[in-house]
């Protein structure tokens, strides 16, 4: 499958962005919603996810209103160990996702934790370790000022 093949699928796909069900069997309340069964759902999911479509599939929280306190990273790594520098990140808990940037400061993360305390704990235990293990310079701390959140919804 490479792309959306029936209306069914551009339903599913409409629904999933918007309602989708939390329950133990959300493919069998999202086939009877269609009124198709519960594996073609879960198989159209697949399809969807594995032709790209569908790039995440989950839960979105906002943090702050569960009492976590969250920011965006900054780091400057020498080009040739951005690998190193994204092992010693990527498995921290409370890492939501990184990415690299042609900047200076080329790798890039968001950060959260269940307090400013932990947040900075957590945060100068890895500027210590990217200095040693990956050559990294200071780590930018850049909480967010103001928040914007924009909500997307595609019509198909």
């Amino acid at each position: 499958m490479t792309a959306i093949q029936d209306p069914i699928d551009q339903q599913l796909l409409n629904l999933i962005q918007q309602d989708f069900p939390v329950d133990p069997r959300p493919y069998k309340i999202l086939g009877d919603t269609l009124g198709i069964s519960e594996s073609d759902a879960l198989q159209r999911v697949n399809l969807l996810r594995e032709a790209g479509i569908i790039r995440r599939l989950g839960g979105v929280f906002d943090s702050r209103k569960l009492g976590y306190v969250s920011t965006l990273c900054a780091v400057s790594v020498p080009d040739h160990l951005v690998p190193q520098a994204a092992a010693l990140i990527n498995p921290l808990p409370g890492v939501t996702h990184h990415y690299q940037r042609d900047h200076t400061y080329n790798l890039w993360f968001t950060l959260i934790a269940p307090s400013d305390e932990k947040l900075s704990e957590t945060l100068g235990q890895l500027e210590k370790n990217l200095q040693t293990q990956a050559d990294g310079g200071p780590l930018l701390n850049l909480p967010a000022c103001q928040t914007f959140k924009i909500k997307v919804q595609f019509q198909l």
